[in-house]
């Protein structure tokens, strides 16, 4: 009699859970056993069975709860279904009536988007503006902000949150070290004009597969649960995290070792990418392409590459850039160390080739480098992988 009393008082009260529902939100289908993740594979226009793997990790990456997760940066020129791919991933875990949007105007509106949904997805971006590239590097892995609450002097309002995010654009819309080493680097290919298809037939058949979809997906997570704890990898990656999970997951659906293969090669296009937007970063790696060691100042530095496209202004500019890509140089085999040297503490950059970089000629001052030293740069590893799609553009 107490029980059915208590029942019905909370009856009266509501439910003891809330749901909160944004006014976006669409709903997810139920999903239903039996599923491969390969039937979403024909309807991604990816360039090769390793893109593939790694959008896969990133839709399981976007289910565990606080992240951190990488930032997915898709590029490609028109007509290559940037957007398309944009909208059908999120509509797999976070379907939305606008699923892609226009970067936002400041913090506060990226914050409040966050609130209102688990994935952002930004579309047909031009550049990223430094103070949107840092706070999406703080929204991967956890960040917060606080404004003052209206009509209040004294209260504060704070939104915290951590999110998968989706950029694309046309040219690659990451070129600073910071949101690079958290993101996953796609390129699509243009789709030829007897390839294409009407969108509404594509997103009929996404209808018909979508539950199944859901639920390779779901079925791939309790896997990674029971596997995460024996996980051990001989290197962890900046996002640790998440390759630990991706790695837990992937015999789910695709052989031992493959996303590790696939992860390693993408962040090493990723550097590549960086070094070659960064005048900076380029200089140092033609200048060590054909020497061990240099030494020199940042003024003496400066000098060298006064006349390249977007070259820094001054010493401390310089310095500043050499220290963001101090991570992505050492990757390549380039140690950048600052000191200060002699009696009046001079400040001194001292470039070092290490590991398979490593040659004979040092050079202990910038004014014997000529043009002519320079070398070609660093020989990058492709990719070992030669097994291709069939043709999966949409």
């Amino acid at each position: 009699m107490h029980r059915n009393r208590c029942q019905r008082l909370a009856d009266r009260r509501g439910p003891p859970v809330r749901f909160r529902r944004s006014a976006g939100m669409q709903p997810l289908p139920l999903p239903l056993r039996g599923g491969s993740i390969e039937a979403l594979a024909p309807l991604l226009n990816l360039a090769d069975e390793n893109d593939f793997v790694l959008v896969v990790a990133w839709l399981l990456g976007a289910l565990r709860a606080g992240g951190p997760y990488p930032v997915l940066a898709i590029a490609g020129e028109q007509g290559s279904a940037k957007t398309v791919l944009s909208k059908l991933l999120r509509a797999v875990i976070d379907p939305s009536v606008a699923p892609v949007r226009a970067p936002p105007r400041d913090e506060r509106e990226l914050f409040i988007a966050a609130s209102n949904g688990h994935i952002l997805a930004f579309d047909n971006l031009s550049g990223l503006p430094p103070w949107l590239s840092d706070t999406l590097c703080r929204l991967t892995s956890g960040g917060a902000f606080s404004t003052r609450r209206l009509f209040s002097d004294q209260d504060e309002i704070l939104f915290a949150a951590a999110r998968p995010i989706i950029l694309n654009g046309i040219q690659d819309v990451i070129t600073r070290p910071d949101p690079a080493d958290r993101a996953i680097l796609l390129t699509l290919a243009p789709i030829a004009e007897g390839q294409r298809r009407a969108e509404h037939a594509l997103w009929r058949e996404f209808e018909l597969a979508r539950p199944h979809i859901l639920g390779a997906l779901l079925d791939a997570a309790a896997h990674g649960l029971r596997m995460l704890p024996q996980v051990c990898l001989k290197r962890l990656p900046r996002m640790a995290d998440f390759a630990l999970w991706a790695t837990a997951c992937e015999s789910a659906f695709s052989p031992a070792g493959a996303f590790e293969a696939a992860y390693s090669n993408n962040r090493r296009d990723a550097i590549e990418n960086i070094v070659d937007a960064d005048p900076a970063a380029a200089l140092v790696r033609e200048m060590m392409a054909d020497r061990a060691q240099w030494t020199g100042s940042a003024s003496d530095l400066l000098q060298v590459g006064a006349n390249r496209s977007g070259w820094p202004k001054g010493p401390r500019a310089l310095a500043g850039r050499l220290r963001r890509a101090q991570a992505f140089l050492r990757t390549l085999g380039i140690e950048i160390a600052f000191a200060r040297e002699g009696r009046f503490g001079t400040r001194i950059i001292r470039i070092t080739a290490i590991g398979e970089n490593q040659l004979r000629d040092t050079v202990s001052t910038v004014s014997r480098v000529s043009d002519n030293e320079h070398g070609a740069g660093l020989a990058i590893l492709g990719s070992d992988w030669n097994r291709r799609f069939k043709c999966r553009r949409c």
